[in-house]
């Protein structure tokens, strides 16, 4: 079990009013976002871990409305940068101009580019070039970025949370590996049920507007990701954690039947990471003092699903990664 630096009527406390301030963002989230809450629960349980999202789906699906939703009510600020194929590293980073004073004397002055907030929206992040895709890896690991040597360091939370278009789609880039592995989770948008479109249609097309505001603020938020990682995990999670990402990496000793035929490369150990602290923050948006079996299932295929690619004769026979992780998750939870 964790160590914890405080006593169990201490962390008792502050989950059961973590657990009320993020019920309170759930709630005021739901409001603006109607058919999505799996969706805005995934969000809040990455950027609860500290991490950072890839919300794929077609357009249309709220996905820009989230981002901005979750800017306002955890207090943070937020921009947004509108990926194209001729974006720039400093587009996104900033750069140095040279400027002139009024003695005459010349010198490099640094311009902070978007990415210096505490709530990135990366928006249709496939739609730009492997280049500038890959300007974020820096700052999405390390927080923290290197422009013509000399450092800067991002605001504290910081989070990305990016959009991304199906790849089937014209004109998109699929994003590289390294990338992919640097996002927490990928949350699949998927199209509302037809009482909540009902809902969207009457909302969108009317006269009154819903205006929301802050519940908490940046220190809270970083208050509420330091308590995650105080919550206890038992060892049956822990192994559970292990088991299930070890059985999904092709060539080992544990994997899973038909992963060396149907998994060309599996999760790292990020993904165990991920899982980890996402199964913690899922716990404690219910409410309780610690992750149970159900929390791994629930999260096995947001975690693990882009952290692994088909093999091509996967692809050939109709298998998916869902397919895949499902397998995967009912041997080891039920082992």
């Amino acid at each position: 079990m964790t160590n914890l630096s405080q006593t169990g009527d201490q962390i008792i406390e502050e989950v059961e009013a973590a657990s009320a301030k993020i019920n309170q963002i759930r709630a005021a989230a739901s409001s603006k976002i109607y058919g999505q809450e799996n969706v805005i629960d995934l969000a809040l349980v990455t950027i609860l871990s500290g991490g950072h999202a890839l919300l794929i789906g077609v357009p249309g699906l709220a996905k820009t409305l989230l981002v901005e939703t979750l800017g306002t009510v955890l207090g943070l600020s937020n921009k947004r940068v509108q990926f194209t194929p001729d974006l720039m590293p400093s587009d996104i980073l900033g750069a140095e101009v040279l400027e002139q004073s009024s003695s005459g004397e010349r010198a490099f002055r640094f311009i902070k580019g978007p990415i210096f907030t505490q709530l990135l929206m990366a928006d249709e992040i496939n739609r730009a070039s492997p280049r500038t895709q890959s300007a974020l890896l820096q700052a999405m690991q390390e927080k923290h970025v290197t422009v013509a040597g000399a450092g800067y360091d991002l605001p504290k939370p910081f989070h990305v949370l990016a959009t991304q278009n199906p790849l089937e789609q014209e004109g998109t880039y699929p994003l590289p590996e390294a990338q992919l592995d640097r996002f927490l989770t990928q949350i699949d948008v998927r199209y509302p049920d037809k009482e909540a479109e009902r809902r969207v249609l009457y909302q969108t097309t009317g006269t009154e507007t819903q205006d929301l505001s802050a519940i908490v603020n940046g220190d809270e938020l970083l208050s509420m990701q330091y308590l995650v990682r105080q919550l206890p995990i038992g060892e049956n999670i822990v192994d559970a954690i292990l088991d299930l990402v070890r059985s999904g990496r092709p060539g080992g000793d544990e994997a899973h039947d038909n992963i060396n035929e149907y998994i060309a490369w599996g999760p790292g150990p990020r993904a165990a990471q991920a899982l980890s602290l996402g199964v913690r923050a899922r716990a404690l948006i219910d409410g309780r003092l610690s992750p149970s079996l159900d929390d791994v299932a629930a999260l096995a295929e947001p975690v693990l699903k882009h952290r692994m690619a088909l093999t091509f004769d996967a692809r050939t026979r109709g298998i998916t990664l869902t397919d895949i992780i499902q397998q995967l998750t009912q041997s080891v939870l039920k082992a």
